[in-house]
This record gives structure tokens, sequence and C-alpha cells, in this order.
């Protein structure tokens, strides 16, 4: 006689919270060690920037200095948002860790979830090693306005980070991490972030209004010194946006089958 086999099941999809707290603890095991390291480095890169970049202009005024300072931190964000990320998950797909998460019994919108906290927990601390840096150097006067501040923060790494995971979602594994390469020259060298739009041609200022690094540079700008620089509503409804683009476009590149 041949013993039937009952057919296997899919395991019951988990609870949101628990697939949640599952995932975080599976993408921090999988940076393991790494991760103190990393942020280290990303505090070393923040005061690398504001000290570094001040050898390079001579006779830095205290203006200067303070936008220089002030820009710092929305460099570091960019870089690992638009950098960082697309070569992570880029890694990820290529050796099939990304698509064995995929089939995990969870909700796949919480695989950016996750992903979006530790980048969390990677970014912050080195704005405020940035800050301090930039304090003890220039003597710098910060005013911050702690609800734009951390709004700011939250707002910029976010939509760094989600449009950095579109692109390597969207784009084969090779090309994303190519394109993540040629953005962080773009970053350091063609935006207005560490020094005034106004030093770019007029058709380059209007390139950078409907791109999201000078709006989130004067927004992080505008939280810590409050009473020097503020940001407009052009600015946060552009980072919205993009923010909002990035999440929509990775979402839809999880949920879709295959």
């Amino acid at each position: 006689m041949h013993e039937t086999l009952a057919p296997t099941r899919p395991a019951a999809p988990v609870g949101h919270w628990t697939g949640y707290t599952t995932l975080l603890r599976w993408q921090i095991a999988q940076v393991g060690g790494m991760l103190p390291l990393i942020v280290v480095v990303q505090a070393l890169l923040a005061a690398g920037i504001i000290i570094g970049f001040g050898f390079l202009i001579p006779d830095l005024t205290l203006e200067a200095a303070t936008f220089l300072s002030t820009g710092a931190p929305t460099v570091l964000l960019m870089t690992v948002g638009l950098v960082i990320v697309p070569q992570g998950v880029a890694r990820a797909r290529t050796d099939g860790t990304f698509a064995y998460l995929r089939t995990l019994p969870v909700a796949r919108p919480l695989l950016l979830l996750a992903d979006l906290t530790v980048w969390l927990m990677i970014c912050i601390p080195s704005i405020g090693v940035a800050v301090g840096v930039a304090w003890l150097r220039y003597g710098i006067d910060l005013q911050p306005d702690w609800p734009v501040l951390l709004t700011a923060a939250l707002l910029v790494t976010v939509t760094a980070a989600s449009v950095g995971y579109a692109i390597a979602v969207t784009l084969p594994p090779m090309l994303a991490q190519l394109v993540s390469q040629v953005l962080v020259f773009f970053v350091l060298l063609f935006s207005p972030i560490t020094f005034p739009a106004t030093q770019l041609p007029t058709w380059f200022q209007s390139v950078h209004d409907v791109l999201p690094i000078r709006p989130a540079a004067d927004l992080l700008r505008s939280g810590l010194v409050s009473g020097t620089y503020d940001a407009g509503v052009q600015d946060l409804v552009v980072l919205v946006l993009w923010c909002a683009a990035g999440l929509a476009v990775s979402t839809r590149a999880l949920v879709r089958r295959g």
C-alpha cells in the first residue's frame, strides 16, 4: 500500500508587530558586530567633512563655517540613503537573502520598515557628532528648534533611505551599485549642501529645486540654526513627495509576485 501524504500547508502569517520585531532582529544580526563600527565610521565622516572642508576654504568666516557645519549632517544622511542602502540591498539580491526574506510569512512592507529602522539607528547619532564637532571647531552659535530638527532629521533619513531602496529594487544589482557610486559624487561635489545654491548656474539651481537634496539641507539647517536660516513650504513639499515616491516604489517592488 502506498501512504498518501497530506499536502504541505504554507506557514500561517504572523502578526505585524511580531513580524516587524523578528525582521528587525534579523537585520541587526546580519549587520552584527559591524553595526557599532558603521556608526563610528559615520561619526568620523561627519568630523572629516567639517574639519577637512575647512582646510580647503581659506579664511573661513563664521557665516561660511556655520553653513558648512549645518550642511554636514545632510551629506551624511544622503550618503547613507543614496549610496550605502542601495549597495546593501543589491548585495542581498545577489546572494539570495532578499528573495529568502520575501518568502517569509510576514507582510512584505515590513521588510522595508525593518530596514529603515536599522538605517535610522545608524544615521541619527552622526548628526549629534557633526553638530558637536562643528561647535568645538568653529564655535558656531546653534539655535536648535527641536520640533523642526527632529522632524527634519526623521524625514530626511526616511526619504534618502527609501529612494535608495527604490533604486536597488528596481534596477539590476550591478547597475544599482554603479548608480549609487555616481550619486556620492553628485551629493558631495555638485549639490548645494555645504555651499550656497547661488554659487551654481541658474539652470542647475532650478534642477535642485525639484530634487530632494537641497530642500533636505535647508530643512535640517533651519532646525539647527533657527534664528539664521529658515526653510520654505516648497522644501517640505518636495521632500515629502520624494519620500512618498520612494516608499511607494519600494513597497510595490516588495509585494509584487516573484
